[in-house]
């Protein structure tokens, strides 16, 4: 069976540009790609992915209750809802 074609292009910074579906948090699909995203918690609670977006629009699949500032998200507890151009802190 063929895999969907991907919803949504997703441009790391110094990493490249992956094609993802919406059906997985954000975090997920970029490890299907085998880019590494530092984590601890899988939930939005202790911010350890904190990652900076630069272009585009996700959606959260719960609250984070972690502080970011106006411009980060948390790849863990969201999808995405447009192309995206992120930069993930190594």
């Amino acid at each position: 069976m063929d895999k969907p074609d991907p919803a949504f292009h997703i441009d790391v910074v110094d990493v490249g540009c992956v094609g993802v579906n919406s059906d997985k948090s954000l975090l997920e699909s970029l490890e299907a790609h085998n880019i590494d995203v530092h984590f601890h918690c899988r939930e939005g609670f202790c911010g350890a992915c904190r990652t900076k977006l630069h272009e585009g629009q996700v959606e959260y699949t719960t609250d984070p209750l972690a502080f970011i500032d106006d411009d980060e998200i948390l790849p863990c507890c969201c999808i995405p809802r447009s192309n995206l151009k992120i930069d993930v802190p190594r």
